[in-house]
């Protein structure tokens, strides 16, 4: 082992001028920063350097190299470090991002298997042979990052990747010791940290060291506790060890691992912490053997607390109470090698004795049980504890033999039978409770449970089993936390089966029935018992009906009548809505004017109730809104346009009324249209003239037909001319239109038979031409 203790000294001189961790990648090779830095042991023989890797800057620096504290507050001394940027970017303050890269630095694929992850880049490597005295050897280190970030969510989802990672020189895969301790959880960013509000918790919060601000001796945001790394070893064997850091995904954010100087030591294995923590506490009356046996001619010093225990010189201990104990081997007279333990003692659960009751339906004092229905009251319901299983005996759950096979399902055999509850806690110390088993005999009686029978009155109607559960929880004798099962029959109350929810329909028409409850509390039978139904009649009502009112002649009134078929109408109550509203009448018949859907509920004396609806709908008479006449035509029609609230029907003069408001083939003339409610709200009648023309006249003297004249001519209609000419259009007569018509003459002589032209005019210019017929 070589000693470089000028260079040092002159070294460390040099470092005195602040106090920020300072690091120097030039004065020693990777043999001298392995063997005489990180070792500096004569027990750990035959240290080869077989690689070294790192970062190519073009200059002197290297991503690797040796670090001291220089007087700061950084818990290593001295000591080397690998860092996936450049060295000089290692030292403090936190003032600056180290977010170094280097051309064709690479990753490492040894790294990458051992963690489970991909796509390293920028790995920096001291791989190194040794061989120990000890079958343990152990080193300390801590771990810091750029990628820790206060409050950031990155510090949840990103970090860099290092483990130190060794094998037997004979063998090809790693093991990697860099773990959050007691686990197999590689040490990283993202498993060690102290949480990010809104993003993640904590985890492993116990191993991370703190936040670093400005004036950290480090320029990182954030690092780890001192953690030790431990490794199993055949002693003189010689190993591969294989320390790598990398960054993962990308370049940026570099992070860096310390190993202290000295700390590669030989180490002695106790076996693991037996912690509260970890829930590997010792019960009370445990004992563990601790084991420090190594080959070799050695002596064995224990110590606890601190403080030797006396002539303990044995390899072994057996360790009763708390404690933190060491021991220190010397190996061969020459080589020491040293182990620790922490002891913590834990508690024996507290438990409750307790009583557990079931429902005895047949009352022979035997029943049922799930007899974890008591495990609420035997572990006065703290979750940290488990109830594992129940015993015949105290031995029984003591040792854990012979359980009760089937206790969801356990008949007693013996009244008040007591079993035993073996409850663990989470490091598995045991207590035993008894737990006697007895039965509900909580004796409740209902009154009668009335319901009402629907429309039908048939003695048959549906129960609100909510509604008759808020009656079971109203009596006095029924704790209002109970839980309520109904059941159809004995036998199924007995046999816990079919068990009732929603509504139920009595069976028969004998309007009675009987139901079977079951009240239960926190999960124990508390009693059971009968319900008796009975049903009582509603009032029957006449059917729903539509009825008219007539708007044209209000104020007058309507009766309405609550339709009650049987029974008094002075026996029920009334209650009467219109439209929702209640209009605080109570009697069986109102008056009304006013249109909407009126409600009556009828009750009796029972409390039960019945109800009829009753539609008042509009009527009207209707109003006339247009008359369109199709006149002086060989198909003449009238078509009465109206409007109102009514259903109408129509006719014309005085004939049979039709649904249609379309009269066809109506003769010229005068007629009179009557429009009638078919609700009887009333008729209303309008004068309708038509349009028309003889085809011909016979004007001979026999008093039929010697006129020629229009028909239909509205009277009101007082400047209508009317021309009459021959085929030549010679005017021959300009007759009135209210007159007696024209004769057939021209200047008091006969004309003969032919075809006469008119042209009828009306004062808003309206004309009408056509031809007409004399007959002689």
């Amino acid at each position: 082992m070589k000693q470089y203790f000028i260079i040092l000294c002159v070294f460390v001189s040099s470092l005195t001028y602040s106090q920020n961790v300072i690091t120097d990648s030039n004065t020693y090779s990777a043999q001298e920063l392995i063997e005489d830095i990180l070792i500096d042991s004569n027990c750990i023989t035959d240290v080869v350097v077989t690689n070294a890797v790192g970062g190519n800057f073009n200059g002197p620096d290297k991503s690797y190299g040796y670090f001291n504290a220089n007087g700061s507050s950084f818990p290593f001394q001295e000591g080397i470090v690998l860092s996936t940027g450049r060295l000089i970017n290692v030292q403090g303050p936190n003032t600056s991002l180290s977010d170094d890269d280097a051309n064709g630095w690479g990753g490492d694929e040894d790294l990458e298997y051992a963690l489970n992850e991909s796509n390293t880049i920028n790995a920096t490597i001291l791989e190194f042979n040794f061989r120990a005295v000890a079958d343990q050897i152990s080193f300390r280190y801590l771990f810091a990052s750029e990628e820790y970030q206060e409050g950031n969510s990155n510090t949840c989802q990103y970090s860099d990747l290092f483990g130190f990672l060794i094998r037997k020189e004979t063998e090809t895969i790693y093991d990697n010791i860099a773990l959050v301790p007691g686990t197999t959880t590689p040490v990283k960013v993202t498993t060690v940290h102290s949480g990010i509000p809104g993003a993640c918790q904590p985890i492993n919060e116990a191993y991370f060291g703190g936040w670093n601000y400005s004036n950290a001796p480090i320029n990182f945001n954030g690092q780890t506790a001192v953690l030790t790394a431990t490794a199993n070893v055949i002693p003189n064997e010689t190993y591969h060890v294989k320390l790598v850091i990398a960054d993962e995904q990308n370049y940026r954010y570099d992070s860096a691992v310390f190993l202290e100087a000295g700390s590669f030591q030989l180490s002695t294995n106790l076996g693991p912490d037996l912690l509260l923590a970890n829930n590997s506490a010792l019960c009370p009356n445990e004992t563990i053997l601790l084991d420090a046996s190594q080959p070799g001619t050695n002596t064995y010093r224990w110590f606890k607390n601190g403080v030797e225990i006396p002539l303990e010189t044995n390899p072994t201990y057996l360790v009763t109470d708390a404690g933190t104990y060491n021991v220190e081997v010397v190996i061969d007279g020459t080589c020491f090698s040293y182990g620790e333990v922490v002891v913590e003692m834990a508690a024996n659960p507290t438990v409750f004795n307790t009583t557990l009751s079931s429902c005895d339906y047949n009352l022979d004092g035997f029943t049922n049980y799930n007899l974890f229905d008591a495990e609420t009251d035997v572990t006065n319901n703290n979750n940290a504890l488990t109830l594992e299983n129940f015993f015949f005996s105290e031995a029984e759950a003591i040792s854990n033999t012979n359980p009760i096979p089937t206790p969801t399902n356990f008949d007693n055999t013996a009244i008040n039978q007591i079993v035993y509850a073996r409850v663990t806690n989470a490091n598995g110390c045991i207590s035993v409770a008894e737990v006697t088993l007895t039965f509900a005999n909580n004796p409740i009686v209902f009154p009668l449970y009335p319901g009402c029978d629907d429309d039908t009155n048939d003695g048959i109607t549906s129960f609100d089993l909510d509604a008759m559960e808020a009656f079971v929880l109203s009596n006095n004798n029924v704790p209002n936390t109970a839980t309520i099962t109904f059941y159809g029959s004995q036998s199924d109350l007995e046999n816990q089966t079919n068990p009732l929810s929603g509504t139920y329909e009595n069976t028969d028409s004998s309007y009675f029935d009987t139901l079977y409850v079951q009240i239960t509390d926190n999960g124990i039978c508390y009693a059971y018992a009968s319900i008796y139904l009975t049903v009582n009649p509603s009032p029957e009502l006449i059917s729903d009906e539509d009825m008219v009112y007539c708007l044209n002649l209000f104020p007058e009134t309507i009766l309405l009548e609550a339709g009650i078929l049987y029974g008094n109408p002075i026996d029920f109550n009334y209650q009467w809505q219109l439209n929702g509203t209640d209009l605080l009448e109570s009697t069986e018949q109102i008056s009304v004017n006013e249109v909407g859907t009126y409600t009556v509920t009828v009750t009796n004396s029972d409390g039960c109730s019945n109800t009829r609806t009753i539609t008042v709908l509009p009527s009207n008479l209707a109003t006339i809104q247009d008359i369109l006449i199709t006149e002086a035509s060989d198909n003449n029609s009238i078509t009465i346009v109206v409007t109102g609230e009514g259903d109408y029907e129509y006719s014309i003069d005085n004939g049979y009324f039709q649904d249609s408001n379309i009269f066809t083939n109506v003769s010229a003339g005068y007629h009179t249209i009557h429009i009638q409610d078919k609700n009887e709200c009333g008729t209303i009648s309008a004068d309708v003239s038509v349009l028309g023309f003889p085809k011909f006249f016979t004007p001979n003297g026999d008093g039929y037909n010697d006129f020629w004249n229009p028909v239909g001519l509205d009277y009101m209609e007082a400047s209508v001319t009317v021309n009459i000419f021959n085929r030549y259009g010679k005017l021959l007569k300009e007759l009135s239109a209210f007159g007696s018509g024209w004769d057939g003459t021209f200047k008091g002589e006969l004309l003969p038979t032919d075809d006469y032209w008119f042209v009828i005019t009306f004062s808003n210019g309206k004309e009408y031409r056509g031809h007409f017929t004399l007959k002689r």
